[in-house]
């Protein structure tokens, strides 16, 4: 019985060791089962939290940036946009900056900047300053409105009386007759600005003066032998002109610079060519290129 008794301890204590064991084991399939799980669930958390991080526009991201600084009416705006985006697309983004509309806008960048090329291909390196030039239409309409109501009432005015060329302030400057040097003119033709100053043209005292349009400042500068003036566009109140009898190839052509004719700087010997292009820039009536 003894013999027995210990066979059968043997084999109890055998089973109760053997269940220990699959517990043990149990317990670490669990184990390995929870860190499994742990793993999935934290790949899946960092998925989440990089799609959230990740807003941007994937294709910009994909590209060769240029970081530019946009300056338009005295405020700056940085802006950050693909080297290969074209000056229509550019344009496109600075109204989106401004609320300036593409067409009344006139972006420099070491002169007029073209729509159809890219800012790879007109070498626009960070950290440019693209200069903009325009108003918005309410600006437009706010003030250009007044200015062509000024314009017609002077015209009609001047309907009244005699030609200005037959003035006598402006006879004595005329009857110098045409300067040596001065530019070639074209009657009954219009044609934009040229890209150098209009030079070789006489003032009321009978000096030399050349007209310098420095569209990226929105200035009009006006130069002598003595000195240059740098005017403000916005702040001509108008612009006449007449053709010089005998020489309708040529204009004589006055800034109003205050407030009252009395302000008027007169230029005379204007190509023809020019006049139309010269009140449109002045006046803020925008030329499109």
């Amino acid at each position: 019985m003894a013999t027995q008794d210990g066979g059968e301890g043997a084999v109890m204590d055998t089973e109760t060791e053997a269940k220990p064991k699959e517990a043990e084991a149990f317990g670490e399939n669990e184990e390995k089962a929870d860190a499994e799980s742990s793993s999935l669930t934290d790949a899946g958390n960092a998925t989440t939290q990089d799609s959230s991080i990740s807003n941007g526009d994937d294709a910009d991201d994909k590209q060769e940036m240029v970081d530019l600084k946009i300056i338009w009416n005295k405020n700056k705006y940085d802006l950050k946009i693909p080297v290969d985006s074209t000056g229509a697309k550019l344009k496109e983004r600075i109204h989106a900056l401004t609320g300036l509309p593409p067409a009344m806008q006139k972006v420099m960048y070491k002169g007029l900047l073209p729509e159809d090329k890219t800012l790879r291909d007109i070498k626009v390196t960070n950290g440019a300053k693209i200069m903009v030039v325009g108003s918005t239409i309410n600006d437009v309409l706010a003030v250009n409105t007044p200015k062509e109501v000024i314009q017609q009432e002077v015209k009609a005015e001047e309907n009244k009386k005699e030609p200005l060329c037959r003035q006598k302030q402006h006879r004595k400057v005329l009857d110098k007759g045409k300067p040596e040097d001065i530019m070639p003119a074209i009657k009954g033709t219009k044609e934009r600005l040229p890209t150098v100053p209009l030079s070789g043209m006489f003032n009321k005292s009978g000096g030399k003066v050349r007209l310098t349009f420095k569209l990226e400042q929105d200035q009009l500068w006006i130069g002598t032998k003595e000195r240059t003036e740098k005017v403000p566009m916005g702040s001509i109140k108008n612009v006449v002109s007449e053709p010089i009898e005998g020489h309708e190839d040529y204009h004589m052509m006055a800034f109003q610079l205050g407030p009252t004719e009395a302000s008027q700087y007169w230029v005379y010997w204007v190509p023809a060519q020019f006049v139309d292009a010269i009140k449109d820039t002045v006046l803020g009536k925008w030329q499109y290129f």
